[in-house]
């Protein structure tokens, strides 16, 4: 067996990193060396709660640790936690959701903590998964700017391009397409600390080692009725009852809860898109357990062939309340395809859905396993 990939996930759970946070643990592909919590779809008392409630859902608790981050953006005042995706808590919509059952480490800093597990690994090993805000990550290459030759790479969901990049629905506002989420400009991973993403985007080593997953294909992966039925009784599994497990309904129930944001705001009537835990998906790239990621353009003549990659630009001008009240385009990633042969981010346009969810639901089954043996011993 290959040995699994060191990977440290860097999240603010929110529904959908549930998703990461399942895969990055259970995985045969990853070795998870911690989490770190970020501000973000919820304060930070709020997504480090939750991703101990997540990691003793999935029975990972004594065995991932949970490190507190940044509280707000590198150079901005806190902006108030959005509520009418995530709820108040960040993790609305099931009552299945366990209180944790291990405290946070706060004895390091997140940002030293991810420093001293990446150091760890052999140069060119380590993936670093953001799936929030980018302020830990930020900060982290400001303090260590040596690790950005250090890891094999950078993954990030956040953002978005727009202009018909890929097939997925992106919503219209005013009736304008638009290219964000939380503003018409703006995808909110990126809006919430646009200097932090800009910092990565701008270092041209670590630009050639990130992957960035944005809205555009995020959208292409919809959690639709046969997907739920998937998650709830497994491939083979008799739909009886509420589910195969209660890890598997409330995973379904998480997904749900704003699938109504989705069909209201952005026409995705299909079921809820499922974001973060593709930021993970593809640190597999050019493993034994790939899930394919198509970085080119299908429209092009060339087809599989045309290897892509862009320049990722962030606008930092001006405030939270420009971008919300008068349109500004803050937070806004303006991406430039490069010459043939250069190196920038990669951005997929595609992947492997089916395959993607097959995994998912291959996690799904190794947590409820390891949950039978917990309850067994108690």
């Amino acid at each position: 067996m290959p040995e699994p990939i060191p990977l440290w996930l860097d999240c603010d759970p929110g529904h959908d990193d549930t998703f990461a946070i399942l895969l990055a643990a259970y995985h045969p592909g990853f070795k998870l060396l911690g989490i770190s919590t970020v501000h973000g779809n919820a304060s930070l008392d709020k997504t480090t709660n939750n991703a101990l409630s997540v990691l003793a859902a999935i029975g990972k608790h004594d065995d991932v640790a949970v490190y507190p981050g940044a509280s707000h953006a590198l150079k901005r005042a806190p902006m108030h936690a959005p509520t009418d995706i995530h709820g108040e808590s960040g993790l609305d919509g099931t009552d299945l959701l366990p209180k944790p059952v291990r405290a946070a480490t706060t004895s390091v800093s997140a940002v030293d903590a991810m420093a001293a597990a990446l150091r760890a690994q052999e140069p060119g090993t380590a993936w670093l998964v953001a799936t929030g805000g980018l302020t830990n990550v930020g900060a982290l290459f400001l303090a260590h700017p040596d690790l950005a030759a250090h890891i094999k790479g950078l993954s990030v969901m956040g953002g978005s391009v727009g202009g018909g990049f890929t097939p997925a629905v992106m919503g219209r506002v005013d009736d304008v397409e638009r290219v964000g989420n939380y503003t018409k400009w703006a995808e909110f991973n990126v809006l919430i600390d646009p200097e932090a993403a800009a910092s990565l985007f701008d270092n041209s080593v670590l630009a050639a080692k990130t992957t960035l997953i944005p809205l555009d294909l995020t959208h292409l992966v919809l959690a639709t009725s046969e997907v739920q039925e998937l998650l709830l009784y497994g491939p083979d599994g008799v739909k009886e009852g509420r589910g195969k497990s209660d890890l598997r309904v409330m995973l379904v129930e998480l997904l749900n809860f704003f699938a109504g944001t989705y069909r209201d705001v952005f026409g995705i009537v299909e079921g809820p898109p499922l974001h973060d835990p593709l930021a993970v998906a593809v640190a597999l790239t050019g493993t034994e357990y790939e899930i394919p990621f198509y970085d080119y353009d299908p429209k092009a003549p060339e087809g599989p062939s045309r290897r892509e990659r862009f320049e990722v630009k962030v606008v930092t001008e001006g405030s939270f309340e420009d971008a919300l009240e008068k349109g500004a385009q803050t937070g806004r990633t303006i991406v430039k395809l490069l010459e043939p042969g250069s190196e920038g981010v990669r951005i997929p346009r595609g992947l492997d859905i089916k395959l993607f969810w097959k995994v998912i639901e291959e996690c799904c089954q190794k947590a409820d396993d390891v949950n039978s043996k917990i309850l067994s011993k108690s």
